[in-house]
């Protein structure tokens, strides 16, 4: 990576998320609307009595959700290829969105970009879609890049901090984050298991991106929005939890695994691990002004209440995001973030911690605080 001189050094020892931002697909559909087409989908495949698992639709706490093609698209029976194809397209036209404009705030161009960390697991594409983007956008030709695929929910946090690395590393550098997620483009309409149900009524389409600064690029220009450091970040992979959550993959494409225990298992194992990471940085729940967690789905935020002891009101923001476009996987809890900052919760000297759990069965933790606007 060039180490170019770019002035002086800014007075932050740590690397700064300098500029978020979030896209989403134009087609908006009501849950009512998708909850209607998998009644008529399903009707004919569903067992005796099993229209009430329908119910699922519901419960989420799902008003709108965004999808990459429109809502009639899905009724058709499509192959894994055909479903891939228009992930490839469709994906890059979103994730150009999403860097565009994060890439705007920062007051940078693509040229200005060091390192691209692309984040994604709906799909494949080989030259991967990083790539794609790079010739779309005008990067540079010597800027590196790390695409990430299969760390699903987790993927949006476990980017963050692997752009935090990049930035520690070569405190000079300008790294773009980019995490988009084509969730319709999984939809299998002929398996009628309860995973496959629950993964139809809480999955969506969307992107984001963020710029992370080393801590020797000047100050971004004022975007109406604190700026972070991005103080630290820890990953945990829990042994033989394998089974929690990701992909099976056969010839008609990418079958959802979801396991009914993932409340369960946050109540039972998250606090520990955030107790951990919390004390490598002289904190503790008590002293941790903020929790941005990705939502996962409504019984997930109750699980994420009770086992760290926080109000509700805490997660008010990831069920804001549940609300209005659902799970997005791994750009959701960025998301999530982008509503904290919005609203100026992180107030200068405050910490919040960005978590998301994915399949592994594993959990990414981003330790925030804010400074001064």
């Amino acid at each position: 990576m060039p180490d170019r001189p770019v002035g002086p050094a800014s007075p932050a020892r740590l690397p700064r998320l300098a500029a978020l931002a979030t896209a989403l697909p134009p087609h908006m559909t009501r849950q009512s609307e998708v909850r209607a087409q998998a009644e008529r989908l399903f009707r004919d495949l569903l067992p005796s009595g099993g229209a009430r698992l329908l119910g699922v639709f519901d419960s989420t706490g799902i008003e709108t959700r965004h999808f990459c093609m429109p809502l009639d698209w899905y009724d058709a029976e499509r192959s894994f290829g055909e479903m891939n194809a228009c992930y490839v397209e469709r994906a890059l036209e979103l994730a150009g969105e999403a860097a565009g404009r994060a890439l705007a705030r920062a007051g940078l161009s693509p040229a200005d970009v060091d390192h691209l960390v692309f984040v994604s697991s709906t799909g494949v594409a080989t030259p991967s879609l990083d790539a794609r983007l790079a010739n779309r956008m005008g990067f540079r030709g010597d800027f590196c890049r790390t695409p990430i695929w299969g760390l699903g929910c987790a993927g949006g946090a476990a980017g963050l901090a692997r752009a935090r690395d990049f930035a520690l590393a070569h405190p000079r550098a300008r790294v773009l984050l980019v995490a988009v997620e084509l969730c319709s483009l999984t939809f299998q309409r002929r398996d009628v298991t309860v995973r496959n149900l629950v993964a139809a009524s809480l999955f969506s389409d969307g992107a984001a991106a963020a710029v992370v600064v080393g801590a020797a690029v000047p100050p971004p220009p004022v975007n109406g929005r604190r700026p972070l450091e991005l103080v630290a970040a820890r990953s945990t992979l829990w042994p033989e939890t394998l089974d929690i959550m990701g992909w099976e993959v056969d010839e008609r494409g990418l079958h959802v695994v979801f396991s009914r225990d993932i409340p369960t298992f946050v109540r039972e194992r998250v606090r520990a691990s955030l107790e951990e990471f919390l004390a490598a940085q002289g904190l503790t729940l008590g002293t941790l002004d903020h929790v941005v967690a990705h939502p996962g789905g409504p019984k997930v935020l109750a699980a994420y209440a009770e086992a760290l002891g926080l109000p509700p009101e805490g997660f008010r923001h990831a069920r804001e995001v549940m609300r209005d476009a659902g799970n997005m996987s791994s750009p959701t809890c960025l998301f999530v973030l982008e509503r904290a900052l919005e609203a100026q919760d992180i107030g200068p000297g405050q910490t919040a911690v960005l978590a998301a759990l994915g399949p592994g069965f594993s959990s990414e933790y981003v330790l925030l605080r804010g400074l001064a606007g």
